[in-house]
């Protein structure tokens, strides 16, 4: 299972970030969370008895779930334009 390589997060960062360099930002990494999400999605789907993979998703998705919170309390405006940006939490 091939992961992310840096051209691809460097696409996200620029997307979500605002350069490519931004690595820092929360829209960002929140964004890139979503993107190693989905790719472990399509994964798991195909091989459904990958344990350690469903336990480095749910770990991600933990992860994504504490960010999200972090930018609702300092960046309302922001979080809810990303959620629908990215399609999470409908």
């Amino acid at each position: 299972m091939p992961t992310l390589v840096s051209e691809q997060k460097a696409k996200v960062f620029a997307d979500f970030g605002g350069k490519a360099t931004n690595t820092g930002s929360i829209e960002g990494q929140i964004a890139l969370l979503t993107e190693r999400i989905n790719h472990i999605s399509k994964h798991l789907q195909g091989n459904k008895k990958d344990f350690s993979s469903n336990r480095g998703l749910l770990q991600l998705v933990g992860e994504r779930k504490r960010l999200l919170t972090y930018l609702s309390k300092h960046n309302l405006t922001g979080y809810r334009e990303l959620i629908e940006k990215l399609g999470i939490r409908k």
